[in-house]
């Protein structure tokens, strides 16, 4: 198989139901989805298979990444013949998971500095670079029509993502370093269930 085509060298490429040009607002938010799915594929080879159970998580999220960039790379307008791929059924899983990472991780007042564990460091560069993405697909949306789970969903996954972050750290005895300088900005964060 040979994987490329040539077709792209002058600045297009193919998405369902036509072409774009690579450097438009369509391109660049399903590149940073995909872009995040990298970051969450390197936390991945640094989670301890003890903890398959994340890991498994985190295969999840990929795969719906996936289908956040498919309906993210297609013409406006083809839900008739190729129906989005995110739904909202994706939301309470996630919102689950957080709720529950939440309230095994010890008490959060302040921010914390990204870092800690390996796992944790690299939790939270996918989680930024979920940020950016969600930002990009705004953009996009300001343009056309999308698919609004998939914001949805780049919306909740990033917090996810930090609340795993912190609870990696915990399982795998790093404490978080607090960022000094920051408010109480997170008093009763497990009594409210934010």
């Amino acid at each position: 198989m040979r994987i490329y085509t040539r077709t792209g060298d002058q600045g297009e490429t193919s998405i369902v139901g036509g072409r774009v040009p690579k450097s438009s607002a369509k391109v660049e938010a399903y590149g940073t989805v995909d872009e995040a799915n990298s970051v969450i594929g390197i936390a991945m080879t640094f989670i301890p298979e003890s903890q398959a159970e994340a890991r498994a998580e985190l295969e999840n999220v990929q795969q719906m990444l996936f289908d956040c960039g498919s309906d993210l790379a297609r013409k406006e307008g083809m839900e008739e013949r190729r129906p989005f791929k995110v739904t909202d059924e994706a939301i309470p899983l996630l919102e689950e998971r957080i709720d529950a990472y939440i309230a095994e991780a010890p008490e959060l007042e302040r921010f914390v500095l990204p870092g800690g564990s390996q796992a944790s460091a690299f939790l939270h560069l996918a989680r930024t670079v979920v940020r950016r993405a969600e930002r990009r697909v705004v953009a996009l949306a300001k343009e056309e029509k999308i698919n609004p789970h998939v914001l949805t969903y780049l919306n909740r996954l990033s917090d996810y993502l930090f609340a795993l972050a912190r609870v990696m750290n915990a399982r795998l005895g790093v404490k978080d370093v607090e960022y000094e300088r920051s408010a109480k900005v997170f008093r009763d964060m497990k009594r409210k269930g934010d």
